[in-house]
C-alpha cells in the first residue's frame, strides 16, 4: 500500500475537478478491484493444474509463493517511484506487465509457465496497487473515502476474483484459458483508464535513489509494534492458506468436488473480510486488536471442526468468523502503524509492514505445502489451523499485556 500521499502545490494541467474527479475516482478503484481480482483468479485453478500436471502440494504452494515473492519486491523498490515519474506511467507499465502474465497464464502448459506468470503478475500487482493507493489519495485529498477504498478493495478484488473463476471453471468452456481471455480485456479497458486519467502528480527528481528499499523498525516504535505481528501473521497465514491450499481442502476433505466450491471457499474469507473493513471503517484501530485477534482464532477453530467432523456448513460458518477477524485485523494493524509512525519514518515502517505480512502470507503457505506431501492434506490442515489458532492467542495475551501497561502507566503519569 502507499504510505504516504504526494504533496501536490498546484493541480497539475487538465486536474479533474468537481464531476470529473468523481468519475476519475470511481474508474480508479474500479482498476484497484480488478488487479486484485486477477491475482486471486488462478487460485481455483490450482487443484485442475495440479491433476493435469502432476505435482505436488509443496509445488502448488510455491507456485503461490513466488507471487507474494514479485509483489514484496515491487513493493519494497517500486513503491514510491510513482512520486517521481507521475502515476500515469507506472500505472501504464504496471498494466503491461499483467497483460504480459495473463498471455502466459493463457498459454501455460507445465508448472514452469505458470511459476513464471505468477511472479510477473506479483511485480505488476505491487506496482499497481501502491500506485493506484496514491491516485485515489490525489483524487480525494481528504483521505477518508481513499483510506475506505484502499482498505475495501484488496479483499473484494480477492473475492470476486476467485468467484468469478469458479464460476467460469463450472459452468464456462476452457476452465483454464476463459477467465484469463476476460482478463486481458479487463486490462485493456483499464489500459483505456488510464491513457484518459489527468495526471494527478508532478515529476521530481530522485527516481533512482527511490528504488532503494527502506524497512525500520524504530526502537522507540517498538513496543507498539511487537504485539501487532502475530496478528498479522495469523491473519496473512490464514489467507495464504485459503488462497494456495483451500480449493484442495474443500474437495478432499470435505468432498465438494464442484469446481466453483474453490472459489467460494476464497470469497467467503476475504468477502466477509472485505464487509468487516467497511463495518468497522470508523473504529479507532487500537480497540480492534484484542477482539480482532480473538474472532480470527475463533473462526479457525470452528472451520477445523467443521472439516474434521465432515460438516460443510460447520466450516462454511468458521470461515465466515474467521474473515470477519482478518478483516477487522487488517484495519487493526495497518491502522496501528499508520498512528504511531511519523511522517519522516512512514515509508520505512509501512515497509516493515509489509514484509510482515506477505511473508507471513507465503512462508506459512509453502510450510503447509511441504506438510501435505508429507503428513497428508488432512493432518497438515488441522497442524495448521491449529498453529494459527496458537498465534492469534500469543496475539491477544500480548495485546492485553499491552493494555494492562498502559493503564499502570496513566496514574503513574498524572502523579
Amino acid at each position: 500500500m502507499r504510505d504516504e500521499p504526494a504533496v501536490i502545490d498546484a493541480p497539475p494541467a487538465g486536474g479533474a475537478r468537481g464531476g470529473p474527479r468523481k468519475a476519475a475516482f470511481a474508474r480508479v478503484a474500479a482498476v484497484f478491484v480488478l488487479f486484485l481480482a486477477a491475482s486471486s483468479a488462478p487460485s481455483p485453478l490450482y487443484a485442475l493444474y495440479q491433476r493435469q500436471w502432476h505435482f505436488t502440494a509443496w509445488v502448488l504452494t510455491v507456485v503461490f509463493a513466488l507471487y507474494v515473492v514479485g509483489l514484496l519486491g515491487s513493493l519494497l523498490v517500486v513503491g514510491a517511484l510513482s512520486d517521481h515519474l507521475g502515476r500515469r506511467p507506472v500505472l501504464a507499465a504496471a498494466i503491461g506487465l499483467e497483460a504480459v502474465a495473463l498471455v502466459l497464464f493463457l498459454v501455460a502448459g507445465n508448472v514452469f509457465v505458470l511459476s513464471l506468470a505468477r511472479v510477473l503478475q506479483g511485480i505488476a500487482t505491487g506496482a499497481a496497487t501502491t500506485t493506484l493507493s496514491a491516485t485515489l489519495v490525489d483524487l480525494e485529498p481528504s483521505r477518508g473515502r481513499a483510506g475506505v477504498v484502499t482498505a475495501v478493495s484488496p479483499l473484494s478484488g480477492l473475492a470476486l476474483g476467485a468467484l468469478g473463476t469458479g464460476l467460469l471453471v463450472e459452468f464456462g468452456p476452457a476452465p483454464t484459458r476463459l477467465i484469463y481471455a476476460l482478463l486481458l480485456g479487463g486490462m485493456a479497458l483499464a489500459a483505456v483508464v488510464v491513457a484518459l486519467l489527468p495526471e494527478t502528480s508532478r515529476r521530481r527528481p530522485g527516481a533512482l535513489a527511490s528504488l532503494r528499499p527502506r524497512v525500520a523498525m524504530p526502537a522507540h516504535l517498538r513496543a507498539d509494534i511487537v504485539p501487532v505481528v502475530p496478528a498479522m501473521i495469523a491473519s496473512w497465514a490464514l489467507a495464504g492458506m485459503y488462497l494456495s491450499l483451500g480449493p484442495s481442502v474443500a474437495a478432499g476433505l470435505l468432498g465438494l468436488h464442484n469446481r466453483l466450491a474453490g472459489g467460494l471457499v476464497v470469497m467467503l474469507l476475504a468477502g466477509t473480510g472485505a464487509v468487516a473493513v467497511f463495518l468497522l471503517r470508523s473504529r479507532p484501530a487500537s480497540s480492534l486488536l484484542a477482539p480482532s485477534s480473538a474472532v480470527l482464532g475463533l473462526g479457525t477453530l470452528i472451520t477445523l471442526a467443521g472439516t474434521v467432523e465432515d460438516l460443510v456448513w460447520l466450516a462454511a460458518a468458521g470461515t465466515v468468523v474467521a474473515g470477519l477477524g482478518v478483516g477487522a485485523s487488517v484495519l487493526a494493524t495497518f491502522g496501528t502503524f499508520a498512528r504511531i509512525a511519523e511522517p519522516h519514518e512512514r515509508s520505512a515502517v509501512f515497509a516493515l509492514a509489509n514484509v510482515i505480512s506477505y511473508l507471513g502470507n507465503s512462508v506459512p503457505a509453502v510450510l503447509g505445502g511441504i506438510a501435505v506431501t508429507v503428513l497428508g492434506l488432512r493432518t497438515a490442515t488441522e497442524i495448521y489451523a491449529l498453529a494459527i489458532a496458537a498465534i492469534t492467542l500469543c496475539a491477544l495475551a500480548l495485546r492485553l499485556n499491552q493494555v494492562r501497561a498502559e493503564r499502570r502507566a496513566v496514574p503513574a503519569t498524572c502523579g
